[in-house]
């Protein structure tokens, strides 16, 4: 399956990244530079990696994702990773990032509200 990484901002000044497909060697320096760019462009309050549509993820995806929280860090800004499957929650939670990325199952969780 083709990946395709999109990038948008939300009014609320929150920068949501979409992934969908595979996160693996042939596009994950494009998801970390994604992130770079919409925080360069935006400045936003939040990132957010929308994984909903995501379908696998290798240890370089896992490495962009590292990538993007720690430029997301760096600026300041919180980076969070919303929507994952069961098999990505998973991937998530061996690596031990799950709490690192402030992994939400929901948009209500991802916001608070």
């Amino acid at each position: 399956m083709e990946a395709s990484i999109q990038r948008t901002l939300a009014d609320d000044g929150t920068a949501t990244v979409r992934v969908r497909g595979e996160i693996d060697f042939a596009n994950c320096d494009e998801l970390a530079q994604c992130v770079r760019d919409a925080l360069v462009a935006w400045s936003p309050t939040t990132v957010r990696i929308d994984v909903r549509e995501a379908t696998f993820i290798d240890s370089t995806g896992v490495g962009a994702l590292i990538e993007g929280y720690k430029a997301s860090s760096a600026a300041a800004t919180r980076f969070i990773v919303v929507n994952p499957t069961h098999v990505f929650r998973r991937v998530l939670d061996v690596t031990g990032l799950s709490d690192l990325f402030g992994l939400a199952t929901t948009e209500v969780e991802a916001t608070g509200t």
